[in-house]
């Protein structure tokens, strides 16, 4: 079901949810993305933090300074000012290898859809994917724009310990995993960029909005890359658009 209108969840004292649909779908998104950024432009009092998802806003608050009802109407009417529209996005050109012992899942994917395991990196390096929303572990980006041919459900069996940058598929989605996590998604590929640094300024590379571009690159340059990434050069490269 689909809100026009956005809701209001309650979430204790503390937070609430803005709402503004019930599905994955870009609109939504760009919706959350808007009322993200216009909360952040308005730095209305009380507001400690706002978490955005594919399709509502959560807004933690000090109840101490703003009343949760009063606070909640008030960004409902800010969500109603607000063009369906996020912020100017970022482009990504993120490096990724591809198969073999960086993605050791490319081969059962290529055979579950019938395809040659070039088509499927052809097929996923396509399109330009939108950065849903920024969760589960810091930095891992949840990416809309999968090609629907390469959707797959999640593995029956999750892998304890799957490696950091690696760049994998799960039902309808796309994902650049950040930290080394387990995970049931398949592993097409990894990226020696560093998502999350902890060390870097923004500690994450990516967020909410932006584009991402995959570029296969040969397993011969992934030494140089990933040594280049641990000394703090990016090897993502970031366009106008």
């Amino acid at each position: 079901m689909t809100h026009d209108a956005p809701r209001l969840l309650p979430c204790g004292d503390t937070a609430f949810t803005i709402e503004f649909g019930a599905q994955i779908d870009a609109r939504l998104s760009a919706r959350v993305l808007a009322l993200d950024a216009a909360l952040a432009a308005h730095s209305l009092p009380g507001v400690l933090e706002t978490v955005p998802t594919y399709r509502s806003l959560t807004v933690h608050l000090d109840p101490v300074i703003a009343d949760p009802a009063e606070l909640g109407r008030a960004v409902l009417a800010l969500a109603d000012e607000q063009p369906e529209a996020g912020p100017a996005p970022r482009l990504w050109r993120i490096p990724v290898v591809y198969g073999g012992a960086f993605g050791i899942d490319l081969e059962a994917v290529a055979a579950h859809h019938g395809l040659a395991p070039e088509a499927v990196i052809a097929r996923h390096s396509a399109p330009d994917y939108r950065v849903a929303m920024i969760g589960f572990l810091p930095g891992y980006a949840y990416l809309e724009g999968l090609d629907p041919g390469l959707a797959l459900s999640r593995r029956p069996s999750p892998r304890p310990v799957t490696p950091a940058g690696t760049i994998s598929i799960g039902g309808a989605q796309a994902l650049v995993a950040s930290i080394a996590a387990p995970s049931g998604w398949h592993l097409l590929g990894r990226t020696p960029e560093k998502i999350f640094a902890p060390q870097r300024d923004p500690v994450f590379l990516l967020r909410p909005g932006d584009r991402v571009r995959f570029v296969p690159t040969p397993p011969e340059r992934w030494a140089a890359l990933d040594a280049a990434a641990e000394a703090g050069e990016p090897v993502a490269e970031l366009c106008e658009g």
